[in-house]
């Protein structure tokens, strides 16, 4: 394969990301581009020369090699599946859903096609976590803290808890991949929502978020979230094990141990190049370096909605293994 040719569901502010990588590549041509807001798919596909398709099913007619599918989380699920059933790769933005079933039924196709997929949790690309791992190789983790705070974004839908899943599973999930892939899996939360929404027209999201989590591998982890500031203040993890204290986020990461501090920048435009530069080399065979697959996504999704569910019960939830469902 000498061209990727690629197809995008959505054109909203990520698509218009990812094309925007996607063009930088020689060996990417952008083909199409459908969305339910006809204006948008226009100009997107105007400014890279693509197509306008008035459906999914229409697109996946075009000759593509691979489809990005960037669609707030109320609208995932049947592209996916339109997509899987026409045999081709799948880049899916997070949140890969609203709920729980959509995602595992996605997941179950994914695995019985055993399809090329790949999801854009782009801070897995960063160098600062790659150090991060390295130094907490052979450490025992004890305490995991992150943060996600936040404003909220502008966009109609994000506020709506039945339209974007609420702040943690939206924004947050990034955090909780993050202490997935540093930490381990996480096998019980405890949450609780302040039940008052940020103040913008239709929320009935809870405008704060603290949840407590225990990791399968003994550590104890925590988690807040909120919503209500007009700036983005904090995104990031703190991990703490014996005589080592490190904090990592998108522009830095920062170690202090027995020895001294030392801070190290990040570049978040590197890892949101690199992600997409794994698919598309996986795509044409010459690459093999899709780090968060569906899959893998999933187990994030689970304990974001974990998270979510026992803030709105008030009680204790077990975080779902996706083996155990069937993935």
């Amino acid at each position: 394969m000498q061209v990727c040719r690629v197809g995008l569901v959505g054109a909203g502010n990520v698509a218009q990301r990812h094309v925007g990588v996607l063009a930088g590549f020689d060996d990417v041509r952008i083909v199409g581009v459908t969305d339910v807001s006809a204006p948008a798919a226009e100009r997107l596909a105007q400014t890279y020369g693509a197509r306008v398709f008035p459906d999914a099913d229409a697109l996946l007619r075009a000759d593509l090699d691979a489809v990005y599918v960037c669609v707030p989380p109320f609208a995932h699920g049947t592209a996916e599946e339109a997509v899987l059933a026409a045999d081709l790769p799948l880049f899916v933005e997070k949140p890969i859903a609203l709920d729980r079933d959509t995602a595992l039924r996605i997941g179950r196709i994914v695995a019985e096609r055993r399809a090329l997929t790949a999801v854009g949790h782009h801070w897995r690309y960063l160098g600062v976590v790659e150090e991060a791992r390295r130094i907490l190789a052979d450490r025992r983790i004890r305490l995991v803290t992150g943060a996600w705070l936040d404003k909220v974004p502008p966009v109609g839908w994000w506020p709506r808890r039945d339209r974007s899943g609420g702040p943690v599973v939206e924004q947050a999930a990034h955090v909780l991949d993050l202490a997935r892939h540093l930490a381990g899996e996480v096998d019980e939360v405890w949450a609780a929502g302040d039940g008052t929404p940020p103040e913008v027209d239709g929320a009935d999201i809870d405008g704060s978020t603290a949840a407590t989590l225990r990791f399968a591998g003994g550590a104890v982890g925590t988690l807040t979230a909120t919503c209500a500031l007009g700036w983005k203040h904090r995104a990031g993890l703190e991990v703490y094990a014996d005589g080592l204290a490190l904090a990592v986020a998108e522009d830095a990461l920062e170690v202090r141990d027995g020895d001294g501090d030392w801070r190290i920048a990040g570049d978040p435009q590197a890892a949101r190049v690199a992600v997409d530069r794994a698919f598309v080399d996986a795509v044409r065979g010459v690459g093999d370096d899709v780090r968060v697959p569906y899959a893998e996504a999933l187990r994030t999704h689970l304990l974001a909605l974990a998270v979510a569910e026992s803030a709105a019960t008030g009680r204790a939830v077990r975080v779902e293994s996706p083996v155990v469902a069937g993935v």
